[in-house]
């Protein structure tokens, strides 16, 4: 087998395949050469060439956050690494082990005017578990490492000394860098400077770096289970909201005993992925009927919990974090291994533990209590769907209808990604099949990376994938689909509104010029052509007759990707969205 002659290209590729880590997504470049030759020469890897960085580094977060597991990026010096910096930011905020390796020059080429070189040490200090910043090799191309930078090398040690010291040094931080990305699902950095040659390859292994065992530590802080089930006794009105959740994470038994909990109600999002028939999945059709209502202050104070229970990752709906931030509850829990938002900003505790160890020290102690919590919001729940079935009867075919029909006709078990903006907004709105597994870059909620992401996911996924994106999403991503990984059951359906859609929904919008071209951004490009470009099928639907027609062989078994893209009506979305609020009140 052939191996990097560079000694720190060799540790990398050691300690990761040491650590279990099988994937590999690289983009290519010359720099990052002897870590391309490392990882794609040893069987043991699955490697994966992806030539957009940003796509890359997205394609690599969407396969870690299906498997769970870290997945590692490959890039070349330069700009390259700053195109990995969003995929980065969502990993940091989605507690993803997404872990980038970058190519750099060495130390005395940067800043001198050489080619393809930035600062690339500590490069993503705000939003990076770890920074591993490796060190130079002076056994490899030692004369030019002489020429350029005398200083390394120290009168008193001998040539041997020096790199077994730059060994050591090396090794830990590969250690620490990775025990990071296991144990506390962080995306880590590690930034590795070659000097040329970066080509040289050798037969044997001779090097044998050093690694430390992983100990996952146990939290440390005592929690008193006894005391937090009085708590939860003692209140009449609790309020549990489930955020951004992986598939299948808080057990069903729990999840039952809570939604039959007559002082509990449950608000769940899209992606939280927690399901029950007594469960709240639609916040905002709670809230706004509050909001528009006479009675608002008496409804207000009747919803507002003793006791708020957040799980799970950051909430989409603007609506429940306004109306909490006004009408706080009492105590606000955030249960979570590793770490606790105050969105509400009312948090009195964040509990250490995960969901199923939270319910299980504090719901097997709870008791009944009298309290008509559930049942007075479950009469409006109950009113505002048949409230739903009416309008949707109603109204002509806008992003409203065509969400509705797409969220009833999803096969079972499929894997569903939802691009941000208007589109998981809309997806709040309608009830998903409980089968579904939903995800959606919540961590920085930016429309970049989606298609790639839900690329990279479908990859390892034993179920096919659909994605549900906006135009402007997609066009933004197009360059994910340029890759050999689309598998032929991946799915796309385009809401098509002709631009932002989203910014005619928030306040302050005006039927200006300006606002169409800097805020709405209007398009008209043609999905088709792009469709064609990279040979995926393409069906379209204008109404809802078209609609129906192309999702009942949508799914159906074929040669290729579809793309199904629904044309809805530009300027009149928006209305039909916000004259909802307004029918269910």
């Amino acid at each position: 087998m052939k191996y990097s002659s560079i000694p720190s290209a060799q540790s990398v590729v050691f300690h990761c395949k040491s650590r279990g880590i099988k994937n590999v997504v690289i983009s290519p470049g010359s720099r990052n050469a002897p870590l391309t030759i490392g990882f794609t020469n040893d069987p043991y890897f699955s490697c994966y060439s992806i030539v957009d960085e940003r796509c890359a580094a997205f394609f690599a977060l969407g396969m870690a956050q299906h498997l769970q597991k870290p997945v590692i990026a490959v890039c070349t010096s330069g700009s390259a690494l700053l195109n990995y910096y969003p995929a980065v930011a969502e990993a940091f905020y989605s507690d993803i082990p997404l872990i980038v390796i970058s190519a750099d020059r060495p130390a005395y080429k940067v800043d001198i005017g050489d080619g393809q070189t930035i600062r690339q040490e500590t490069l993503f200090e705000k939003h990076i578990g770890y920074s591993a910043n490796l060190k130079q090799d002076i056994s490899h191309a030692t004369n030019t490492v002489k020429k350029y930078d005398p200083h390394l090398f120290a009168k008193d040690h001998s040539l041997d000394q020096l790199q077994s010291q730059i060994q050591s040094f090396n090794d830990a931080e590969l250690n620490n860098s990775l025990k990071v990305a296991f144990t506390q699902k962080s995306p880590v950095h590690i930034n590795i400077p070659f000097e040329e040659p970066l080509y040289d390859v050798v037969e044997d292994l001779k090097l044998a770096p050093f690694c430390v065992p992983f100990i996952l530590e146990k939290n440390s802080e005592e929690i008193n289970w006894d005391d937090l089930a009085r708590t939860w006794n003692s209140y009449e009105k609790k309020m549990v909201i489930i955020g951004v959740n992986n598939p299948d994470s808080i057990n069903v038994e729990y999840l039952n005993i809570l939604a039959k909990d007559d002082s509990v109600i449950v608000f769940t999002e899209v992606t939280s992925n927690a399901y029950h028939q007594n469960f709240f999945p639609s916040i905002d059709s709670i809230i706004a009927p509050i909001e528009k209502s006479n009675d608002k202050e008496l409804l207000a104070v009747e919803l507002q919990p003793e006791l708020l229970i957040t799980m799970g990752g950051l909430i989409v709906s603007k609506k429940i974090k306004a109306f909490l931030r006004n009408y706080k509850p009492k105590n606000h829990w955030h249960v979570n291994s590793k770490k606790a938002y105050d969105t509400f900003f009312s948090l009195s505790k964040h509990i250490k533990a995960d969901e199923n160890w939270f319910c299980e020290n504090v719901l097997k102690q709870r008791f009944k209590l009298q309290s008509n919590y559930y049942s007075r919001w479950n009469k409006a729940k109950q009113k505002y769907l048949r409230r739903r079935k009416t309008y949707i009867s109603e109204i002509p075919f806008t992003d409203f209808l065509a969400f509705q029909i797409i969220c009833s006709d999803i096969p079972k078990n499929y894997q569903l990604h939802l691009a941000n903006s208007s589109t998981v907004r809309y997806a709040q709105l309608f009830d998903l099949d409980p089968s579904l597994s939903v995800y959606c870059n919540r961590g920085t909620s930016g429309i970049d990376g989606s298609t790639s992401t839900a690329i990279g996911s479908s990859v390892h996924s034993v179920n096919p994938t659909l994605l549900i994106t906006g135009d402007l999403s997609f066009f933004y991503d197009s360059n994910g689909l340029w890759n050999s990984y689309r598998r032929d059951d991946f799915r796309i359906i385009v809401i098509n509104n002709g631009g932002g859609g989203i910014f005619r929904i928030l306040p302050g919008m005006e039927n200006t010029q300006n606002f169409e071209t800097y805020f709405e951004t209007v398009q008209d490009l043609e999905l088709q052509k792009l469709c064609s470009l990279f040979n995926i099928n393409h069906v379209e639907a204008v109404d809802k007759k078209t609609l129906k027609t192309a999702l009942s062989t949508f799914y159906s078994p074929s040669k290729s990707p579809v793309l199904l893209e629904v044309k809805t009506p530009r300027l009149l979305n928006d209305k039909i969205l916000l004259t909802y609020f307004d029918f269910i009140s």
